[in-house]
């Protein structure tokens, strides 16, 4: 098996594989079987704090490293895990289930953070600013923030690492990085290469335990920690950016989505299904910005759903490991349950099944692939981040209805917008309220874009030049005497 390549059963603080002190462990098992593949350090929040307390250490000569320097070893480790991609995936789809050619894509997504991040390093520039007066100059810098701490969720545990410890590091800071309970493997996965790429001791640390709450508040409170970075559900969020906000700590959240996917009567429609289909069934549903509400316009609709089926009929359900499959596992049976219950209840409120809508006989953590339609707005269903295979389809009549309908929910991550007319294109665009857009195209995330959500999907922006502003502090320098 490739994985035990990089394979790691123990957390890492100030550059040690380190075991908990307790000798408390926490299982990793794979949703696919249900079989237990390692077990990790549960640690406290003590070992919590001596991490923090190694990432300031670290900080103080980690900042003084010029940007180059950091580009080489980003560089550096942005090739290890190019290398090591395949061995990387198939450990990605043990502990957390999807298809291994998913998994392959977000190594290598995970590794582009690296290299982009490497490359913008060199590009944190301040500006002169024209004087009042003839005696003063004005200028600002960018100073690296300080130790940050992370806390990344198990849809997506290798790519969500990178998008928070690379522009981190790239911009000079340290970093505590809590992985989800049932997926650190890929964290420790990723602390391993970076010591291999020589990335100094205590510069990223990773912290694993069965105890998110009480370590997340350390992670959160601890004065020394300068910016937390949070990707997950927004009520979480939210108790975090309170806690965060107890020592004022800079605050980037990725929270959750209820997406529109918007097709209209001029739409192609072959692209409109694949993009929907893509956009909605990636990881088995279980991702912040699919799609959770497909709105067709009245003239399309009939045969909208109809080749949305058929696609939706097509797939495969099993172990990721298996070449065939399309669809594997939910994460843990608590997903099933909650996909089953938000399905079972919103066919009790009238919405009609045309495929799918119970538990897979490939396992307990299987659901099907389902498609409802006759899905109202006022259903749980319409309102609830599905992270699940299941789609709703609306029918829409205009262009003014469907865009209050879309914008009808607190959440405002992604949207998604088929059409061949310019003017709609960009009337559509500018209205929807939400912080990305993808025009007749269903998959828009990389690290060239800037990636975050408005109302309470979020704040701050992950990838692009952008996703550096959040590690880094605007310092504005008043020169006298001149």
């Amino acid at each position: 098996m490739k994985f035990k390549n990089v394979l790691r059963e123990a957390a890492f603080i100030d550059g040690q594989w380190t075991l908990a002190k307790s000798g408390k462990t926490m299982p990793v098992i794979n949703p696919a079987t249900g079989v237990q593949i390692a077990t990790v350090p549960d640690l406290d929040v003590n070992e919590a704090k001596q991490a923090i307390e190694a990432a300031n250490a670290a900080f103080k000569s980690w900042k003084k490293t010029t940007a180059k320097q950091r580009a080489t070893m980003l560089n550096r480790w942005f090739q290890l895990i190019t290398d090591n991609a395949d061995a990387l995936a198939e450990l990605l789809t043990i502990e957390q289930g999807k298809p291994l050619r998913e998994a392959k894509g977000e190594v290598l997504s995970c590794a582009s953070f690296f290299e982009w991040f490497g490359e913008e390093a060199k590009r944190t520039y301040g500006e002169n600013i024209p004087s009042n007066t003839n005696s003063t100059r004005l200028l600002t810098v960018k100073q690296p923030i300080g130790v940050v701490s992370a806390i990344t969720p198990w849809n997506f545990p290798i790519s969500m690492i990178a998008r928070k410890a690379a522009p981190a590091i790239a911009a000079g800071c340290t970093i505590v990085i809590k992985p989800a309970e049932d997926t650190p493997l890929c964290a420790l996965a990723l602390a391993a290469l970076a010591e291999e790429a020589g990335i100094p001791c205590g510069v990223i640390n990773v912290v694993t335990t069965a105890n998110p709450i009480e370590i997340g508040h350390e992670l959160c409170t601890n004065p020394i920690v300068k910016k937390v970075s949070f990707t997950g559900s927004t009520p979480v969020g939210k108790t975090i950016l309170g806690l965060a906000a107890k020592t004022v700590k800079k605050a980037s959240m990725e929270l959750g989505g209820n997406a529109p996917f918007i097709v209209f009567d001029d739409a192609d429609l072959e692209p409109a299904v694949a993009g929907a289909i893509a956009s909605k069934y990636r990881n088995a549903g279980q991702t912040c910005i699919c799609t959770n509400r497909i709105f067709v316009q009245a003239g399309i609709y009939d045969k909208f759903v109809a080749r949305f089926q058929e696609e939706v009929e097509k797939f495969t359900i099993g172990s990721g490991l298996d070449a065939s499959t399309d669809i594997g596992p939910l994460i843990n049976e608590a997903a099933v349950a909650k996909t089953d219950g938000l399905v079972r209840r919103a066919l009790e409120q009238g919405a009609e099944l045309h495929s799918g809508g119970k538990q897979d006989a490939a396992g307990d953590r299987f659901y099907q692939p389902t498609l409802l339609t006759n899905v109202t707005d006022d259903m749980e269903i319409a309102q609830a981040e599905l992270f699940g295979p299941i789609s709703t389809v609306f029918k829409f009549e205009d262009e003014d209805e469907v865009i209050e309908r879309a914008n009808n929910t607190p959440y405002g991550l992604a949207a998604y917008v088929y059409t061949r007319d310019i003017g709609r294109v960009w009337r559509v665009s500018e209205e929807l309220e939400y912080g990305m857009v993808g025009v007749n195209e269903g998959m828009i995330s990389n690290e060239l874009a800037p990636f975050g959500g408005v109302k309470e999907s979020g704040i701050g922006r992950e990838g692009s030049r952008h996703g550096m502003d959040d590690y880094m502090e605007l310092k504005y320098i008043c020169m006298g005497g001149i």
